[in-house]
């Protein structure tokens, strides 16, 4: 899989998004994206206790603990590569997580106007 480059919403080279806990569609820390990757994997943005609600309730629990699969959960604070989508849904909902605009990649944008990024800018 090849990756996209790494370029951010605001044309700069793309910042990690987090380490710990590992994110990212590559599992590289960064919102990197290729073709492959058809969820889009590429907001990153600050986990609300607000948002993780909302996320488990629409059907993606990211703050239960699945250590079959090595994740230990996502807690208000964390940093995470949201599904550009899941992003745009839960700011059309009203409860969108704030986001890191230098590390959400530009790939982002095909999905979720500029303009709604900066709105929720950490």
């Amino acid at each position: 899989m090849e990756k996209d480059d790494p370029i951010n919403v605001l044309g700069t080279a793309l910042s990690p998004c987090s380490m710990s806990p590992v994110t990212g569609f590559f599992r590289d820390g960064h919102c990197n994206t290729c073709a492959n990757d058809t969820g889009s994997h590429t907001v990153c943005a600050v986990m609300t206790a607000e948002f993780l609600a909302f996320s488990k309730y629409v059907g993606n629990d990211l703050s239960t603990p699945r250590p079959e699969f090595g994740f230990a959960g996502l807690v208000p604070g964390n940093s995470w590569c949201l599904c550009a989508s899941r992003f745009l849904q839960a700011a059309d909902e009203g409860c969108a997580p704030k986001v890191d605009l230098e590390a959400t990649h530009q790939r982002a944008l095909d999905i979720v106007p500029l303009e709604v990024l900066k709105a929720h800018r950490a």
